[in-house]
């Protein structure tokens, strides 16, 4: 069973490892029963930019990340927006 800090490690290795990304910031942990959720905040670059061949540009999204008490990853999706990133949750 890991910790917050193993938690935030697992995420930021995963989705470095999985996503084209320049820049993985977690912004939320929680522990739900036997399981953790985490919301990461990405940078990569536009991939319409770069489908039309067009100078790169960084734009970011948002991915969650859920795993086991074993610091397994049983899911992940990326976000259309994080509501808690304007400060009104």
């Amino acid at each position: 069973m890991g910790n917050i800090i193993d938690v935030k490690k697992a995420v930021v290795s995963f989705l470095k490892e999985n996503i084209n990304c320049y820049d993985v910031t977690v912004i939320k942990i929680e522990k739900v029963q036997e399981s953790w959720n985490s919301i990461a905040e990405v940078y990569e670059d536009d991939s319409f930019l770069k489908s039309m061949n067009l100078p790169p540009k960084q734009v970011r999204l948002f991915y969650q990340v859920k795993m086991d008490t074993a610091l397994d990853i049983t899911s992940f999706e990326r976000l259309s927006s994080f509501e808690g990133m304007d400060g009104t949750d």
